[in-house]
């Protein structure tokens, strides 16, 4: 029988959060701007050298770049007489765990402190366990909400751990652990309720994924295969257990290198010096394994850790401690890409199932060298368990850990906090990343240009218009370089016959694709691209504008043989943007010729529960009513305005629920008489979620109808974690866009699509807050390589 322990404690104080709000006076919201929620993070921290330190600035930086607008966050760190040091970070608090009366006294300084509304604990029991019950204590005197992290669960308590443990939890508003092993062993063993422990695992870094031979050569390791483990050395790692191994695997493979890396733990250090440390020697020298063994003793800092790992071929966990309940050293070592061959700790036989991993017995030197050896010898296999073990640890970048992180903090909270999210900062690494000399590279294999898939004008033609876009904005001289190889690449697709084909490989060469798949959506989107380029004339190169213009003119010989619905939407918008600046009758007289066709799809197909053109929703259906808005601009026909917002509307009734866009997936279009189905998860693509941000800006300008704004943020939110998975879509480690949502994954490829469709969405999202700056008078800060908006006002709601 579960008992649940129940702790009369004072009520938690909460101060009302501000609401930042827009004067019509002029006035800058900024002026006007209450103070912040402030959270406590109670933890050890740098330049403390322990992996609890190390996980909370982590998790902090994180924190801080998603949701710097919805609270402060406020570090106390943890001290004891050998651990006293200077900190980087602003401190106003510090807990020395050796002094019994510190704990009263921090309770009582965070009691008086009404900007604090939460506290959150990062637990070990080493560092309480001189004054375990003044911590207790402690707890138990704060007056604000608590969370307890633990960071290590152990199996089998005694009646003495076991009843710390519950009293612990119940002064607690909510317990986060990284492994459902530990959450269970939290309510199988230690009766803690169920509905206060949440599950968020330990944080990974996003990395760029650089290419392991250059790395390699970068540290003197050409020609190697690469074995490495890294962590503060203390003999619970069992570094033994892999010198042990190693004659097996030389004798195999005997370009092996095993790298060591890490210093002596402090802790251990302090009580023995560097014993283990010189034991692991002596074994290298008793088993003549010096050339094939280096030691970086040394606490790395991250970017040269992350790139010992991401130049691993294979990673080694080797703990002798079955009760360890997680390893950060792991997870950053998947994270760069490392197969993980591990002894069976619970969260390495969480994350190294189906085949993600190997998972061998504790000190057992024969089946590692066993595994070692099988998976150096299966270049495919390595790949295969490095791909399983990125997109089953996706969910656990530092991205995706504060978003869990802050969804809790606002639940405890209730209305104290409200969720906003910062801006990224546009990042096009990616974009440049994918283009060669001749154009854009279609697909990624994660973030690496796959260079098999070829080109398509598809991408190409986005990509000209967000960088048009980019360069609009910014003024960028290096954009025209870019701009340069995307219109070229568009015009090498235009054939004599005056039409486009879309596909080209990496030969350059013209593919049988072409013959066998209607190419009428990528003319389309041919003519939109030269339409958006025409339309900058004046602010680039003549030159370019001009050739645009005779692109543009050669492909218009052609276009009323078109007819296909997204293909003429798409047309009319190109001929709108090259309105904007030729004024041309003949634009005009095209843009009338395919809204009238549309026009009369939508008679046809439109009664008063289905506003639309077609009897279903497919892909890109916001483009259908921005064309119409366009056509509106162009002619000044109200049949086209009308017919505009009617089935934009529509389409928005479909695609939102609560403040959160579900565009239609591609696994199950929207049909006429039916309802979306909520049940149906995944197959959301970035193009349609980019599409709508791009339609609701249009309308938005129109209208002046602030429910188009608000979809708008809403709608970009999703890149950013508001989905049904509360996951990144958006990659801003390398400026990429994952190519799609799924029912339990994200797709981790980023490829050409996905990261224009994000770039495209990113920048139509700056003009609005420019413009809406400008027009209200908002404060707003320019940096010297962007426009970054710093105020993202009440709308950036999760």
């Amino acid at each position: 029988m579960i008992r649940e322990i129940v702790v009369e404690k004072p009520n938690p104080v909460f101060v009302n959060a501000p609401v930042l709000t827009v004067e019509k006076n002029g006035t800058t919201a900024l002026e006007h701007k209450t103070k912040l929620p402030e959270l406590l993070f109670i933890s050890s921290f740098p330049p403390r050298e322990c992996g609890i330190a190390t996980y909370s600035q982590d998790l902090i930086r994180a924190l801080n770049t998603k949701f710097s607008n919805s609270f402060t966050l406020k570090i106390c760190p943890l001290e004891s007489e050998n651990e006293i040091h200077s900190y980087a970070e602003d401190i106003e608090y510090v807990l020395n765990t050796d002094h019994p009366d510190a704990f009263f006294k921090m309770a009582k300084s965070i009691n008086a402190n009404d900007d604090i509304q939460l506290v959150v604990i990062q637990h070990e029991f080493g560092f309480f366990e001189k004054n375990e019950s003044e911590f207790r204590h402690f707890l138990f005197e704060l007056r604000k909400p608590i969370v307890i992290v633990f960071h290590t669960v152990l199996q089998h308590p005694n009646e003495t751990l076991k009843e710390k443990v519950q009293q612990i939890a119940a002064y607690s508003e909510s317990i986060i652990v990284m492994t459902n092993y530990s959450a269970n062993v939290l309510i199988e063993e230690y009766s803690v309720p169920k509905r206060k422990i949440i599950v968020i695992p330990h944080g990974t870094h996003l990395v760029q994924h650089s290419d392991k031979q250059l790395l390699k050569a970068k540290y003197k390791l050409n020609g190697k295969k690469v074995l490495s483990t890294f962590g503060l050395l203390g003999s619970g790692k069992s570094i033994e257990t892999t010198l042990n191994a190693l004659p097996q695997i030389i004798e195999c493979h005997p370009d092996v290198r095993f790298l060591i890396i890490g210093k002596t733990h402090p802790s251990v250090k302090k009580q023995e010096g560097e014993k283990y440390r010189e034991h692991l020697e002596q074994l290298v020298d008793q088993l003549h394994l010096q050339p094939y063994v280096q030691f970086i003793n040394s606490f790395l800092p991250l970017p040269d850790l992350l790139e010992y790992l991401q130049l691993t071929d294979i990673y080694l966990f080797t703990s002798r401690d079955p009760n360890q309940a997680v390893s950060g050293t792991f997870s950053y070592a998947i994270s760069c890409g490392c197969p993980v061959i591990s002894t069976a700790i619970p969260h390495a036989r969480e994350v190294l199932r189906d085949d993600a991993g190997i998972i061998i017995d504790f000190e057992n030197p024969q089946q590692l060298s066993l595994a070692v050896n099988t998976l150096l010898k299966d270049d495919i296999r390595r790949a295969a368990i490095s791909s399983n073990a990125l997109h089953r640890m996706a969910s656990t970048a530092w991205e995706n850990s504060a978003i869990a992180h802050a969804r809790l903090f606002e639940k405890i909270t209730g209305m104290s906090m409200t969720l906003k999210y910062s801006l990224p900062e546009i990042n096009l690494d990616h974009i440049r990343k994918l283009t060669t000399p001749f154009g854009m590279i279609q697909f990624s294999k994660i973030n690496q240009p796959d260079m098999d898939s070829g080109y398509t004008l598809d991408d190409n033609a986005r990509a000209l218009i967000a960088l048009c876009q980019h360069y609009e904005l910014t003024g960028d001289k290096n954009d025209i370089e870019l701009i340069e190889v995307y219109f070229n690449f568009i015009t090498y697709c235009l054939q004599p016959e005056c039409y486009f084909l879309n596909y080209v490989n990496e030969q350059k060469v013209f593919t049988e694709q072409n013959n066998s798949t209607n190419l009428a959506d990528s003319n389309g989107r041919a003519i939109w691209a030269l339409g958006y380029l025409i339309s900058l004339s004046g602010i680039l190169p003549d030159s370019l504008t001009a050739a645009a213009s005779i692109a543009m003119q050669t492909a218009l010989s052609n276009v009323r043989k078109i007819h296909s619905t997204r293909a003429m939407a798409f047309v009319i918008k190109g001929l709108y943007y090259s309105y904007t600046y030729t004024k041309s009758i003949e634009d005009q007289l095209i843009i009338k010729e395919f809204s009238d066709r549309l026009v009369q799809m939508y008679r046809h197909e439109a009664d008063n529960d289905w506003e639309w053109f077609e009897s279903y929703l497919t892909y890109a259906n916001s483009t259908l009513p921005e064309a119409m808005l366009c056509a509106w601009i162009a002619t000044n026909d109200p049949v086209y305005k009308e017919i505009a917002k009617s089935t934009f509307d529509f389409l928005l009734s479909k695609t939102f629920a609560k403040n959160q866009i579900k565009v239609i997936s591609n696994k199950n279009w929207l049909h006429k008489g039916e309802e979306p189905d909520i049940t149906c998860l995944g197959g959301e693509q970035p193009i349609d979620v980019a599409y709508t941000i791009i339609a609701l800006g249009k309308f938005y300008d129109v209208f002046k109808e602030e429910k188009y704004l608000k979809k708008m943020h809403a709608s970009f939110n999703w890149f950013l974690g508001t989905n049904h998975l509360h996951q990144v879509i958006y990659n801003p480690c390398t400026g990429g866009c994952y190519d799609g949502l799924e029912e339990n994954y994200v797709n981790l490829n980023q490829g050409a699509e996905s990261t224009i469709s994000y770039l495209m969405a990113r920048l139509t999202l700056q003009k609005t807050l420019i413009d809406l700056t400008i027009a209200k008078h908002i404060t707003y800060t320019i940096s010297p390589s962007e426009r970054k908006i710093e105020s993202e006002f009440e709308l950036f709601h999760p």
